[in-house]
């Protein structure tokens, strides 16, 4: 059985990259391997700067203010950086669909796997399910992969730094209300 993966690695990918976006063309081919993906040539300066631009338009997805937002700009990448689906067997590892022509350059091969990635983590899991940090100082994007699918946080980092916050600014008016100058005995 050949496992699809325009999935939740896909957008896993898309976040890490755009929270963290490589600066060179070896650096985008390191991550690429590092996520799992086998690459067929050299990344080029070209690759690099193709998905730089698709981060920037997925980022906008992720940062759209409602579903019909978010729908409307992930359709418009589906529109630009995808093709009609196909069957491939083109490594002899089984038959399996891709949603892009076949032989594409690295870079518009990711913009593809994110977007559809993106797709398919959305209407499988909920149009929600993209964001960024809750913490105001991060802007981490994260896309939530969680059971209940109520994450707010990037991290459990940030989620028990903004814990902390709000327990402090919950006990600071009581303490403010106390008289100065009083002593306890």
């Amino acid at each position: 059985m050949h496992l699809n993966p325009y999935g939740e690695a896909a957008v896993k990918l898309a976040a890490d990259l755009a929270n963290d976006r490589p600066a060179t063309a070896a650096g985008l081919a390191d991550r690429c391997r590092a996520a799992g993906l086998a690459l067929e040539g050299q990344a080029t300066r070209a690759d690099l700067d193709r998905i730089l631009e698709g981060l920037d338009a997925w980022e906008r997805v992720v940062d759209a203010a409602d579903e019909d937002e978010r729908a409307a700009l992930l359709n418009l990448m589906l529109a630009a950086s995808t093709a009609h689906p196909r069957l491939t067997n083109h490594v002899g590892d089984g038959w399996h669909l891709h949603y892009r022509d076949n032989r594409q350059p690295l870079g518009s091969l990711l913009v593809s796997l994110i977007t559809v990635g993106t797709a398919l983590h959305l209407v499988g899991r909920g149009m929600h399910r993209l964001g960024r940090c809750g913490v105001t100082e991060c802007a981490t994007v994260f896309a939530d992969t969680s059971r209940t699918g109520r994450q707010r946080y990037c991290s459990q980092r940030c989620a028990n730094r903004d814990a902390v916050r709000r327990h402090r600014a919950r006990a600071t008016p009581s303490a403010a209300r106390q008289p100065t100058g009083s002593r306890s005995a």
